[in-house]
């Protein structure tokens, strides 16, 4: 490659660098000539949306305060130990159920055999009722077995 070929290149490459430079400014102008856009009329129903009257308003007061209050109930995973190969998770759901909402019982099986592994499951709707299951549970029996009932814990692999 000559010299006067790289020459030659560094100057288009200039000369299109000004070009762009021009256009830009040109373009800059023209935004500046033509003033702002037109202004929207905007009305306060069109921010807010429509918005209920007085009476509809108290009457929405007055109905949320009469329905019952009280902390949303949350959920509790319990394990349960030693029970029986032959036991259910239905006849586990029935045993918690005393004591609450039973969300969900299951029996652990073994993947191989089916058979169960001596523990399972429960999940109580509510906290409270959990507490009161595990005081009266843990210890009892179930099919011929003493259970074994304490709050479930992320197992460490």
């Amino acid at each position: 490659m000559s010299r006067g070929d790289y020459s030659l290149g560094k100057r288009q490459r200039e000369t299109q660098k000004a070009r762009k430079k021009q256009d830009k400014a040109a373009r800059r102008n023209q935004k500046r000539n033509s003033g702002p856009d037109e202004e929207q009329v905007v009305t306060l129903e069109d921010i807010v949306g429509k918005l209920p009257s007085v009476g509809e308003a108290m009457q929405a007061i007055e109905n949320r305060a009469a329905e019952p209050r009280g902390p949303a109930p949350i959920p509790c995973r319990l394990f349960v130990g030693g029970i029986s190969y032959d036991t259910t998770g239905e006849q586990l759901n029935a045993a918690f159920a005393e004591f609450g909402a039973v969300s969900e019982a299951a029996v652990v099986r073994d993947r191989d055999t089916g058979q169960s592994r001596g523990f399972g499951f429960v999940t109580m709707a509510n906290r409270k009722d959990a507490g009161r299951a595990i005081d009266s549970l843990n210890g009892s029996e179930l099919n011929g077995r003493r259970l074994m009932v304490n709050v479930a814990t992320d197992r460490q692999r």
